[in-house]
């Protein structure tokens, strides 16, 4: 079963030692780079690693604002050896109910890089429509909730 759990010091090495092949690292930032930013900005983000039962198959950092009733999907990744097995749909969905559970939010938001097809089909197919704003050269993409 696919879930989510707060990168903690049990499962930290794990996490950062995640790849995804040369073709996909263009399409988001290393976990290493993920946890830093988290660090420098603790009320907002919130990094999780992806479980499938008890092994570790992926990354996901949220962007939490709840003043702002917005949640974002800062980083989402499924280690290149996991990939094509459903674990991101799940993963996915895990996550947007996580959010929604808590009443805190209206919707949310997540970027792509333009060309990430793979990204882009999944986000569609949960419900996401693009916004046409475009942030960091990175192509905006909203759910309601």
């Amino acid at each position: 079963m696919v879930s989510l759990k707060e990168v903690n010091e049990n499962n930290f090495k794990t996490v950062v030692g995640m790849k995804l092949n040369e073709e996909q690292s263009k399409y988001v930032a290393s976990n290493v780079y993920s946890l830093a930013q988290a660090w420098l900005y603790p009320d907002e983000a919130k990094p999780y690693a992806i479980y499938n039962d008890e092994e570790i198959i992926g990354f996901m950092m949220l962007d939490w604002d709840e003043k702002k009733r917005e949640c974002g999907i800062w980083r989402f990744m499924i280690a290149s050896n996991r990939q094509g097995m459903g674990y991101g749909r799940k993963a996915l969905m895990y996550a947007l109910n996580l959010i929604k559970d808590t009443g805190k939010f209206d919707y949310v938001f997540l970027d792509y890089v333009p060309g990430n097809e793979a990204g882009k089909h999944l986000y569609e197919s949960m419900g996401f429509i693009e916004t046409g704003e475009i942030e960091d050269d990175e192509i905006v993409m909203k759910l309601d909730l």
